[in-house]
């Protein structure tokens, strides 16, 4: 026979409010108690549904997810963190794909939450971004959590996940400079993601603190994707003076650099360095394996879910709630890039 929270509470010999309230992560519960109630739902293998505690409470147990992004393997990333999470506190995820550009996206996302009955919802970018979208649910007094692109957590603030991309561009700069690099390209992504941003400042910040200029010519505009990369590379290769190296604003656009320079048949890393940005699979199929910045998206989405569950609890003091938890992306070296070869860049030009 399917376990109910009356088992549970008669395991534990408590009421069942007792146990309704270790289930929601209510504060004011002992340490004791809690461990009670937790070794019984552990014992009977009690799985609350949340769909049925919708509708028996006037509580909602679903949080949503809404996301814009052509990143397949983010997006799965993202769902693995807050799926887990939502498991750990029994609560259901509605994921919704939508258009960020949508003239009626504010009124998608009102309809959203209204019907669906949300607790909560995680915001990434581009909406996280969106002053618009986080004024209209402050607005329904719906909790939300912003996973945004920076380093300082902003005064009186208390719903933001930061990834500190600028640090994690500049490494990735510095380690191409270490190698002797000093004509290095950046390819960009788009430039409404705030990240496009701070990866670009991190890059031209490791330049300047070398002494060294920033080439106009080797920033070059571009998308989240593999065809940007496609592309770029190949603007890059038809300068009279090529780099020696370029940083991709992700590994998506770092691997149709890739496949771009192979095309033209040049070698990497020993004619060109490559390095992208996430440590996404696409970093690991490529040939050579990509230099990257790690960034660890399945936990980034579950601190995420971790802070709107302390919002969304009965009675919560959100003025008290200060955890901000700041990501910053971790370099990985690999073997697309190696140390500059003196004879072989010296006076590099664009092959006919």
């Amino acid at each position: 026979m399917k376990v109910t929270i009356n088992d549970v509470a008669k395991q534990a010999g408590v009421s069942i409010k007792t146990v309704s309230r270790v289930m929601n992560n209510e504060p004011s519960v002992r340490k004791d108690t809690f461990d009670k109630v937790m070794a019984a739902i552990n014992e009977l293998h009690y799985q609350p549904n949340a769909a049925a505690r919708n509708l028996a409470s006037t509580r909602s147990y679903s949080i949503g997810y809404i996301y814009d992004n052509p990143n397949a393997y983010y997006i799965i990333d993202m769902q693995k963190g807050l799926l887990d999470s939502c498991k750990k506190h029994g609560y259901e995820l509605l994921i919704h794909p939508t258009n960020a550009k949508s003239p009626g996206i504010v009124d998608e996302v009102k309809e959203l939450v209204t019907k669906s009955r949300l607790a909560g919802l995680i915001l990434t970018p581009p909406f996280s971004e969106m002053p618009h979208i986080a004024e209209a649910l402050e607005d329904m007094k719906v909790d939300f959590v912003r996973i945004v692109s920076g380093s300082t957590p902003s005064p009186g603030v208390h719903n933001c996940v930061l990834i500190d991309d600028f640090t994690a561009a500049f490494k990735i700069t510095n380690h191409l400079l270490e190698l002797g690099h000093t004509d290095i390209a950046f390819l960009c992504g788009d430039e409404e993601h705030s990240s496009s941003g701070e990866r670009l400042a991190g890059f031209k910040a490791a330049l300047t603190k070398r002494g060294l200029t920033v080439n106009p010519k080797y920033i070059v505009p571009g998308h989240y994707s593999f065809e940007s990369g496609v592309e770029g590379a190949k603007k890059l290769m038809a300068l009279p003076k090529r780099p020696s190296a370029v940083f991709a604003c992700n590994d998506e656009i770092a691997a149709g650099a890739l496949f771009s320079a192979r095309l033209m048949n040049i070698r990497i890393p020993d004619e060109l360095s490559i390095a992208g940005f996430e440590n996404s699979p696409f970093s690991r199929q490529t040939w050579p394996p990509l230099t990257t910045a790690h960034q660890p998206n399945s936990t980034i989405a579950s601190q995420a879910a971790e802070l709107l569950f302390k919002h969304t609890r009965p009675n919560a003091n959100k003025a008290q709630i200060q955890a901000q938890p700041v990501f910053i992306p971790e370099l990985l070296v690999r073997e697309s890039t190696s140390p500059l070869d003196g004879e072989k860049s010296s006076n590099q030009s664009a092959k006919p």
